[in-house]
């Protein structure tokens, strides 16, 4: 008998895979930002720091989108994967609205 907590397939998809693409956009924007922009308000070692994070977020999640498809969309992630890329997006947000403040003064 299957488990009763287990989403369905149709489920996992219908909100893994827009969430994963959501991640994948957000991270590739940040990256770019952070990579030809340079942040007035962070050090040369925390704008680069935040890059390297978000470089390992995007080769997890490349790996997660991989084992996904691989498993015909019948796995799901784990919360302990998905909340760090979400709190380091909340980051990222933080800092591109920082810096396009900084660009309006």
């Amino acid at each position: 008998m299957g488990d009763s907590t287990s989403p369905s397939p149709e489920l996992l998809q219908s909100v893994l895979d827009p969430l994963l693409d959501d991640f994948e956009y957000w991270f590739g924007r940040s990256r770019q930002l952070l990579e030809n922009e340079r942040m007035s308000f962070m050090s040369d070692i925390e704008q680069q720091d935040l890059l390297n994070r978000i470089s390992q977020a995007q080769a997890e999640l490349s790996t997660s989108k991989m084992l996904f498809a691989a498993t015909g969309k019948q796995v799901g992630i784990d919360m302990a994967t998905l909340i760090p890329w979400h709190h380091l997006l909340g980051e990222c947000w933080r800092v591109s609205m920082r810096y396009r403040q900084s660009q309006h003064q």
